[in-house]
């Protein structure tokens, strides 16, 4: 079994295609990171490549930023899948599972470290030479990195090592086998860096007194006779960095290089991508590792490790396999499936409380409440500026009506409201006098009364008659403005054809005709043609 992992500084790297860089690398399971891709960008021929079954995890909170992929080839198939350390973003049955202790973690924090889409995790069923059958668990990280000037990413990537570890030790104790690879971005050692500093301000790295924290400092062989289900000593680690395993004393093996420099050519540079073990696995099972300057395309190097056993393929890919991606199943989708239902609440301005620091302040905020109140501020902001001045206001208007269902565009529009009101206010008048004859019939004699209600009833049906006329001329002129408006809506919109351009000497417009002739390149050909008709055509 061999296994690899590679920092190709986004999925464009594989210019050559994807499939024809995978089988050079020629492993049976690609781990890679810093994809850059999100998941609206993600497409076919990244998602779904011959021969393998990939599986990614994105960022939530900025496109084209941090992303992991593994691709295994179909006689690697995993028998389960899972995106990120913390359990937050499985939705399915396939999962990996053993989350380990997160007490120490707030649910904030959490939703936070997993937000960047810097982890993959898959497992897989190997057989060793004993003929025996186990699991191995691959843990795929692209782990952030401390920028000096934000105080706050650097206690982010100390977090993130610290869930990291809990989640690997919380699956070796249910009794798989670890395999931790990737991007670490920390070189462990004086040797692993191409201008150390002094050794106690070496050492006095976090990131680094993590590593002590998280490796085996002896050989392997110290803890093979432990129980792993047991807690680990203090300063005593679970894994082995496998490099070191088989070159203890190799110098200048770096595999990340500054771009900015060219330090590649000089070979100026650090060792940060790694592949740790656990140490059973470490000194059972592994044969070889190596790194591979050679490769280019990237700031990193590919890093390798081969492996005794023997991975079995599962029967079927576990659900978070790109290929049963809605848009890549090749089934037609639902219309419904675009639209996404939209909470009030969710736009009023929610309380505001101090997150530990992960991202920029812009990504933060659209990782928490990706449609909260501050970024639909910062969307009305940005449109106020582009839009004219005349129009601002009509917008701003127009923008505090609540949104309509659609289904209301589809019903029969209501009947001129107008003319509800008026025929209202007669039916109200004509009970009006109704109520004062009533009122003035116990006064007069019957005879007067009949008279004075047979002329009440003729009023009323001449006023019936006039007001339905009336009705049918003003619908009449509202259908001729609304088509006159139409019309005049789509002459503004559509100019037609452009005018034909005047001629220089007379100062007339041109006649456009048409010579139709066949040519070498082309079959129909439009001239200018003034009075006198020209002598050649260019």
């Amino acid at each position: 079994m061999k296994i690899v992992t590679w920092n190709i500084n986004g999925i464009r790297t594989f210019k050559g295609g994807i499939k024809r860089a995978l089988d050079l690398l020629d492993a049976d399971i690609i781990c890679v990171q810093e994809t850059k891709v999100t998941r609206d960008l993600l497409d076919e021929g990244s998602a779904i490549v011959d021969g393998y079954n990939s599986y990614f995890s994105y960022s939530r909170g900025r496109s084209g930023y941090s992303g992991v992929a593994t691709y295994c080839r179909d006689s690697a198939t995993p028998l389960a899948a899972e995106e990120g350390l913390t359990g937050l973003l499985t939705n399915h049955d396939g999962a990996v599972g053993c989350y380990g202790d997160q007490t120490g973690f707030s649910s904030e924090e959490l939703q936070l470290l997993d937000n960047e889409g810097r982890a993959m995790i898959t497992k897989h069923r190997i057989m060793c030479q004993d003929q025996e059958e186990k699991t191995l668990t691959v843990i795929n990280v692209y782990c952030p990195r401390a920028d000096p000037e934000k105080p706050e990413r650097k206690q982010f990537k100390l977090q993130f090592y610290k869930l990291l570890q809990h989640r690997a030790e919380a699956v070796l104790k249910a009794g798989s086998h670890v395999i931790v690879l990737g991007d670490v971005n920390t070189s462990h050692r004086p040797i692993d860096h191409c201008d150390p500093c002094e050794t106690n301000e070496f050492e006095d790295n976090p990131g680094r007194k993590w590593l002590n924290e998280f490796l085996h400092n002896g050989s392997p062989e110290d803890v093979l006779d432990e129980d792993p289900k047991q807690a680990p000593e203090l300063n005593s680690g679970r894994f082995v960095d496998t490099f070191r395993l088989f070159h203890p004393t190799r110098t200048n093996a770096f595999t990340c290089w500054s771009t900015l420099t060219g330090a590649r050519q000089t070979n100026y540079g650090t060792r940060i991508d790694y592949i740790f073990a656990d140490c059973k696995l470490a000194e059972e099972q592994f044969v070889a590792t190596d790194i591979m300057p050679e490769v280019e395309g990237s700031d990193h190097c590919p890093v390798w490790g081969k492996l005794s056993c023997s991975v079995l393929p599962s029967s079927k890919p576990p659900p978070l396999c790109t290929r049963y991606l809605p848009e890549f199943v090749g089934k037609q989708q639902k219309l419904s499936r675009f639209l996404i239902k939209v909470d009030q609440k969710s736009s009023q301005p929610e309380q505001k409380s101090v997150l530990p620091g992960s991202q920029e302040d812009d990504e933060r905020t659209e990782n928490v409440n990706p449609s909260g109140a501050n970024s639909v501020k910062k969307r009305l902001l940005a449109a106020d500026s582009v839009i004219p001045k005349g129009k601002k206001t009509k917008m701003q208007s127009s923008s505090s009506k609540p949104q309509g269902n659609l289904l209301s565009f589809f019903k029969p529009k209501v009947a001129n409201l107008k003319d509800q009101e008026k025929e209202t206010t007669f039916t109200s008048s004509q009970s009006d006098q109704k109520a004062k004859a009533s009122r003035d019939s116990s006064t007069v004699t019957p005879a007067a009364a009949e008279e004075t209600e047979r002329a009440s009833d003729a009023s009323s049906q001449r006023c019936t008659v006039l007001d339905a006329d009336k009705q049918k001329n003003t619908v009449q002129p509202t259908v001729a403005q609304s088509k006159g408006a139409s019309l005049g809506f789509w002459k503004s919109v559509l100019h037609g054809p452009p005018p034909a351009p005047s001629c220089k000497v007379h100062r007339e417009p041109c006649v456009l005709r048409t010579l139709e002739k066949l040519f070498t390149n082309f079959k129909t050909l439009k001239v200018l043609d003034t009075r006198q008709p020209p002598s050649f055509i260019t």
